[in-house]
């Protein structure tokens, strides 16, 4: 006897996933087009930098979360975009072009086979007619429209700017690429030392939007602890900017503080060592000992600079500042607590109410002088950073910390030696990499001067190349390339690229209207689809949810600005898909032997398996481990719904069941299918897929243990399925006579009636214990349970022959009956 396979999965899943094509099932209508009538739904997945190891299961997690969501959508009579492209621009594939001497290009098109390759095995409902590459120049060449754009507004500058430089990659890197190491500071990738250094950078002017992506939070379904991330990124503050004469000079030193209510405990300043002042205040005595301090701080991470457990390091300039409101001649300090890049890049220092400045204090024995009345039962000597009533502060004594605040700013004010000011954390963008595979900037140089590119020449394409090692001192390969960096009329071509966020800034839009060659978007599809707030629901992976985020709501308000979009923010609702760790519990990683590669699983046990049990692992947005076994309980519930229909002969063909009737359902079975689509509905609109699934779990059990099972019960059963096991689902639709394909089927709906059950358990309690049970209708009033009770066969056992004086009912729940 041949070995009972659970069912015919390597048949059917190719077979179905061809019909798709065929039939090109899944394309969105454009406006206009026929289709185009139905209202929308923008369903997007935050699309994958194609690497050289493939998809892994955590990828598909949130695509099978999607593709459940847009599945269910065209179902209900929408409009569905669902589309799928390549992040590809990025620095694996040109270091493993420095390493090989392969193009960027043709690693790239090969890890894109071997990505489609993957998602087109598990049956994922995409729109392939709108594919994207952001390395193809009819891609890029919008990238590139967008930046003259941004360009012209006066948006994008060049600066010279301290970076980390990382010699081994031969580029810069931004602060979140970078990995605080006992060695030092370390790129993320490949943990190479990394340095500071001041490079030439095309910058982006983000800090010129930060209110309005503060403020426009609130138009968006997000999560509110990723707004709160992106509030917190933005970082701003209310507070003073105060002047700190150099004593003896008139020089001054802006600086920014949240708390001017403390100014009179200030009792030192405190520059970081960037600072640009830091030179020309130093003493002849401390030049020495500042050069080298600054050369160390130069090696520090932002992260480790400020870490608050770290011993404080510093070194005094030599001179002194005059605090403005009391007169105190107050040293200057340089210490890389102090950030370039936050206020004014200086500091001043209030060791008494600011836990940095005070461990600084105590490191170097300077005064530390309190202010602000701190609770009773506050430690003496300790610092208190909270609010409080102001003393030792002449005309600020006796007010509340609040009150101070506004006394002291205009106090300075009138007295010129301050104003108000609000400050934010966030930072100019650094757009620039020292790079090879990535966008050519549209930029030109005449001597010192830059200038846009016309758009007439675009897309500036990258020139081929046989070598893609930046040179030592950190100039980009495009610098070797002197054919095509120097045009004709003399003036050279910018040798930066873009980063890799450029193309994923916008590519949104570019889904909308993929094979516009007149624009980014076409105003009637950017109005279509971007209406109703935006994409309607976009999915990823937490890692992106500050400057991924951040970035593109940036861009879009610039293009909103530039009337080419309808809607001040691009995705309306976000969510993040929790991490799929491997079986030890830990982060899936090839150096530690546990990823799990869906290629095998899907040979073992079928697309529509690891489709079901990705999503019956949890809640979508929490991190959980992988299980074998729990993929086994999902291959045992697709082999139940198979076994509904069919049956194995001896032989090992499988054949129509012959428990499959065409009788209408029973009443016990319409409520079963009516329970589970109402279940099964709210649960896909509220992305709660594992519950929705069980659901599912429950139906085919109540199917499987019926005598005779009608075909119309397991018809719903398979449209109810579609979403989550599209192949078995269109098998089962098929095998059935169901027209056409179940995947373009309407969704299922139910009776409101047909959800009330037919009768309802109650127990029986004697004296508050339960003792039995009765079954009456859901409608039953008081007296009909009562006469019930009272001439129940089994009351008298109930009651040990006691007589009943009271009998308390609370219909639907419980019956009291009270004996003495």
């Amino acid at each position: 006897m041949p070995t009972l396979a659970p069912y015919p999965f390597t048949e059917i899943e190719p077979r179905w996933q061809a019909a798709w094509a065929k039939a090109d099932s899944f394309r969105a209508a454009q406006p206009g087009q026929p289709g185009s009538e139905k209202p929308k739904k923008y369903i997007l997945d935050m699309f994958p930098y194609p690497s050289g190891s493939g998809l892994h299961v955590g990828h598909l997690e949130g695509y099978t979360a999607t593709d459940i969501v847009a599945r269910y959508w065209r179902m209900k009579g929408y409009n569905v975009l669902h589309p799928m492209g390549w992040d590809a621009f990025g620095l694996p594939a040109e270091q493993h072009a420095v390493q090989t001497g392969t193009h960027p290009r043709v690693t790239t098109a090969k890890n894109i086979a071997n990505f489609k390759r993957q998602i087109q095995a598990m049956g994922f409902s995409y729109d392939w007619s709108r594919e994207i590459d952001t390395t193809d120049p009819k891609y890029f060449r919008w990238t590139q429209w967008i930046f003259l754009k941004l360009y012209e507004k006066g948006l994008a500058y060049v600066a010279e700017a301290p970076v980390w430089y990382c010699p081994a990659l031969g580029t810069v890197l931004a602060n979140e690429e970078i990995l605080n190491t006992p060695d030092g500071p370390q790129s993320e990738r490949g943990n190479h030392p990394v340095e500071r250094r001041p490079m030439r950078q095309w910058m982006l002017k983000i800090t010129a939007y930060a209110e309005r992506l503060l403020q426009d939070l609130d138009l968006l379904d997000w999560p509110e602890s990723l707004k709160e991330m992106q509030r917190n990124w933005i970082g701003k503050s209310e507070g003073a900017e105060v002047d700190f004469l150099v004593d003896g000079t008139d020089q001054k030193i802006p600086v920014y503080t949240t708390r001017p209510d403390t100014l009179f405990g200030a009792t030192y300043v405190v520059l970081s060592p960037e600072h640009p002042s830091v030179p020309s205040l130093t003493s002849p005595e401390q030049q020495l000992a500042v050069e080298a301090y600054r050369k160390s701080s130069a090696s520090k991470s932002d992260l480790d600079r400020t870490d608050l457990a770290k011993t404080k390091t510093g070194v005094p300039l030599g001179v002194f500042a005059i605090n403005p409101v009391n007169g105190d001649k107050i040293p200057i300090w340089i210490a890389d607590y102090v950030l370039a890049s936050y206020g004014t890049g200086a500091v001043m220092a209030v060791p008494a109410h600011d836990e940095r400045d005070f461990a600084f204090a105590e490191t170097f024995k300077l005064p530390i002088r309190f202010v602000v009345q701190p609770p009773q039962n506050h430690k003496p000597g300790i610092c208190f950073s909270g609010e409080g009533v102001n003393f030792n502060s002449a005309f600020l004594d006796g007010k509340q910390t609040s009150e101070a605040k506004k006394e002291v700013v205009r106090w300075l004010e009138k007295n010129d030696k301050g104003r108000p000011q609000i400050r934010y954390k966030l930072r100019d963008w650094l757009f620039s990499r020292q790079r090879y595979w990535g966008e050519p900037f549209p930029i030109a140089w005449r001597g010192d001067c830059h200038e846009s590119l016309s758009e007439q020449d675009l897309p500036l394409t990258l020139p081929e190349m046989a070598d893609y090692q930046p040179s030592p001192s950190g100039e980009p390969p495009l610098s070797k390339a002197v054919a095509w960096r120097t045009m004709p009329d003399g003036r050279m071509r910018e040798t930066n690229t873009m980063p890799q966020w450029a193309g994923s800034c916008w590519y949104y839009l570019r889904f909308c209207d993929a094979q516009n060659t007149q624009s980014l978007c076409g105003a009637d599809a950017e109005k279509y689809w971007m209406s109703q707030g935006g994409v309607d629901l976009y999915v990823g992976g937490a890692e992106h949810a500050v400057l991924h985020l951040l970035y593109a709501r940036f861009w879009h308000k610039v293009l909103f600005d530039l009337k080419i979009v309808s809607h001040p923010e691009p995705f309306r609702r976000l969510v993040n898909q929790g991490i799929i760790l491997g079986e030890d519990n830990r982060k899936m990683s090839k150096s530690v032997g546990n990823v799990v590669n869906p290629d095998e699983v899907i040979a073992e046990h079928g697309a529509d398996a690891l489709r079901v049990f990705e999503m019956f692992m949890g809640p979508l947005e929490q991190m959980k481990p992988w299980s074998s076994k729990g993929m086994e309980g999902a291959v045992r519930f697709l082999a139940r719904v198979w076994r509904l229909i069919c049956e194995e002969t001896e032989s090992g063909n499988w054949i129509d069941s012959p428990s499959l009737t065409d009788a209408n359902p029973d009443p016990e079975t319409v409520r079963a299918l009516a329970k589970t689509t109402a279940k099964v509905t709210e649960d896909i609109e509220n992305l709660q897929m594992n519950t929705a699934i069980s659901a599912l779990m429950i139906l085919v059990n109540h199917l499987t243990g019926l005598p005779k099972r009608p075909k119309k019960a397991v018809l719903q059963l398979s449209r109810l399925l579609a979403p989550f096991a599209p192949h078995l689902a269109e098998e089962v639709w098929s095998r059935l006579g169901g027209k056409g394909l179940v995947s373009l089927s309407e969704w299922p709906t139910f009776k409101s009636e047909d959800l009330m059950d037919t009768t309802v358990e109650l127990p029986i309690q004697i004296n508050s214990k339960v003792r039995g049970k009765i079954v009456v209708a859901p409608s039953a009033t008081r007296e009909e349970i009562e006469a019930v009770v009272r001439n129940h066969p089994d009351l008298s056992a109930w009651s040990s022959g006691k007589k009943i004086e009271k009998i308390i009912i609370v219909p639907g729940r419980i019956v009291n009956c009270i004996c003495p």
